[in-house]
């Protein structure tokens, strides 16, 4: 049985603490200008609540990608309660994830039950922790706080002395048998020349509550499948809320979160993961900061054709290429041409084709020998061998061809689309030729050249359309080599499983037609990542990683639906491409209230078809299941 359960109708995961269980887990929550991760349970030693806020724009030295100001803060840094002039002992009841994390717990002597509420400010940097006490008892309580030194931290950083502090609105009350008294305390960050942040904590509750609203209502998914529905919304809020302000004229920018990564952008997080699902949402917010992302790197786009970094880190002002070129520029040439065809918005796409087409340019002048794209590494940086040219690369570019082309296309270049989709196709044939290779008996993909262990990035293919090898590719992925119980191994042998690749091999499943076999592993995916020990998102990796739930994880999980078990391509700025197939565990899905491509519309699939249907009413298409038709809003 799963520790945790799906309450409210998929708005809220809870877990009920049987007496005597230890088990303690973090979430990390975030708003425009703080990350707050609060690590919650119970040890041996009693109930465990410590905050970690992280600032983004307080930066510490050196300035370089891991330099957002933050700190743990042990419980005893905090005000605590103490009822009668004694410490009060909690005991873990209940805990709740519903966008904010809620927790009940009870007095060791019964006297006093509490409900701490933690969440971030939505706009600065602040950070809460509301605390409700009810007296459960027949005889009045005096209630009153420790007082600890109320700065937290004070540290030199490049803009001055960055300060972390705390403040309560709580005041000594007698209470009286069945009342209660709410008191709330902030953590806030600031440079010492400024004032302190200040909010009240019932509006920032509001206000949080209203981003939870607005991340979750774009495409509500029903499935009739509570797990799977649940897992999305929650992807949704992940993928959504880790966007943060910059300073220096670079706007909003997501990042991946994960006490490291903040106030900078990366080539895979950023611009392939994130930002063509975004583009699905039509939130101006996620929209802003996707764009953002995409210009921070046009100016490392020159004639010379030198590699882009992987990221531009620190608000904007550096970047970091340390694994040197790792198919940044496919990954850019891939995401943003995507993001540009499915926003429907020529603007847009304008502005970005540019940047575009010098990635392409840049691809095509890393061609090897053998037709296929040549990298340094790949976005696992070196942990994995990845030769001279790996698949990821020249998949990515092969798709990303595919979206300038339409583009062109979009904008009457003609001859200029014919080009690109001539280059796609010599890479496709390349890409086969290069690749294509039978490991353990089965017909599917080396992952560069001299590779003789099966890889879970040997799913690129089937992500983008290349389906020649899908039955070796599939049994490869779903053999013991690589499919254990929480997700795909990187590499055989190997110990680590790293959900971005699991969460891509799933989506490619699903869009080659496996749909069954995908369906059964998405189940089993989203139970435990929703209802298991670590939740309720997608994680990074481990063990490397320590299972940080990074936001570009929760995005891709996002896209297993639109660009898997849909298989939604756009193929201009007004039309895509859609191949649902319903897989025989689900009665329905229904994905509504999709903004893109210009308008508003839902997919509709049953058992007997699918149909899309925009906001009006209108039936823009409709078709057999695993059959492939093209929509234009």
């Amino acid at each position: 049985m799963s520790r945790w359960q799906i309450i409210r109708d998929g708005h809220a995961v809870a877990w009920d603490v049987i007496p005597g269980d230890t088990h303690t887990d973090d979430i990390e929550m975030a708003g425009f200008g703080c990350a707050q991760v609060v690590t919650y349970g119970m040890t041996e030693d009693g109930f465990l609540l410590e905050h970690h806020p992280v600032f983004p724009t307080l930066r510490t030295r050196p300035n370089n990608t891991h330099a957002s100001y933050q700190m743990a803060i042990p419980a005893d840094h905090l005000p605590r309660l103490t009822a009668g002039g004694e410490m009060l002992a909690e005991t873990l009841l209940r805990a709740e994830l519903d966008g904010t994390l809620y927790l009940e717990t009870t007095a060791a002597d019964g006297t006093l039950k509490m409900a701490h509420r933690c969440y971030p400010s939505a706009q600065k940097r602040l950070c809460f922790e509301r605390i409700t006490v009810r007296n459960t008892s027949c005889v009045p309580v005096s209630l009153d706080i420790t007082a600890p030194d109320r700065v937290l931290g004070r540290d030199m950083g490049p803009m001055g002395i960055n300060l972390i502090e705390y403040s309560t609105d709580f005041a000594p009350v007698t209470l009286m048998p069945g009342a209660e008294y709410t008191y709330s305390i902030a953590i806030s960050g600031r440079v010492a020349n400024e004032g302190i942040p200040t909010e009240d904590a019932d509006d920032a509750l509001r206000d949080r509550r209203e981003t939870v609203c607005r991340l979750t209502e774009p495409m509500q998914l029903d499935t009739g499948n509570q797990t799977l529905d649940t897992m999305f919304r929650f992807a949704k809020l992940r993928a959504g809320e880790s966007i943060f302000d910059t300073r220096f004229g670079y706007g909003k920018l997501h990042a991946p979160g994960g006490f490291s990564y903040y106030a900078a952008t990366w080539c895979n997080d950023q611009v392939e993961y994130a930002g063509p699902y975004f583009a699905y949402t039509g939130d101006p917010v996620l929209l802003d900061a996707a764009m953002n992302a995409y210009r921070m790197y046009i100016p490392f786009m020159c004639d010379a054709y030198l590699p882009i970094p992987s990221s531009v880190i620190a608000e904007g002002v550096d970047f970091w290429n340390g694994a040197g070129d790792r198919g940044d520029a496919a990954m850019y040439l891939y995401g943003a041409s995507r993001y540009a065809l499915t926003t429907g918005n020529r603007d847009i796409a304008e502005e970005l084709l540019g940047a575009i087409e010098w990635c392409a340019e840049y691809c095509e002048r890393q061609k090897n020998a053998a037709g296929v794209i040549a990298s340094d590494a790949d976005e696992l940086e070196n942990r994995f061998p990845a030769g001279d040219a790996n698949l990821c690369t020249s998949t990515l570019t092969y798709a990303g061809l595919l979206g300038l082309a339409a583009l062109e296309r979009a904008f009457g270049c003609e001859d200029k689309a014919a080009l690109f989709e001539a280059r796609a196709d010599a890479l496709a044939a390349a890409i086969e030729a290069h690749f294509g290779y039978a490991l353990h008996g089965m017909e599917t993909y080396r992952y560069y050249d001299g590779c003789e262990k099966l890889r879970s990035w040997i799913c690129m293919p089937l992500c983008v359309g290349l389906y020649g090898r899908t039955r070796g590719t599939v049994d490869a992925l779903c053999s013991e080599y690589l499919m254990k119980p929480d997700g795909f191994l990187t590499e055989e042998g190997s110990v680590t499983i790293w959900d971005r690749s699991t969460l891509y091999a799933l989506r490619g499943i699903f869009a080659s037609g496996e749909t069954e076999t995908a369906l059964d592993l998405l189940l089993r995916y989203s139970t435990n990542r929703l209802l298991g020990e670590r939740v309720p998102y997608a994680v990074e990796a481990y063990p490397e990683g320590g299972r940080r739930q990074l936001s570009g994880e929760s995005a891709l999980y996002c896209k297993v639906i639109t660009e898997g078990l849909l298989c939604m391509i756009p193929t201009g700025l007004h039309s895509f491409t859609i191949k649902p197939t319903l897989p025989q565990g689900l009665d329905h899905l229904y994905l509504r209230n999709i903004r893109a491509h210009g308008a508003s519309f839902d997919v509709l699939l049953e058992r007997e078809g699918w149909r899309v249907v925009r906001a009006d009413g209108t039936v823009l298409g409709e078709g057999t299941n695993g059959v492939m038709g093209e929509i234009t809003v």
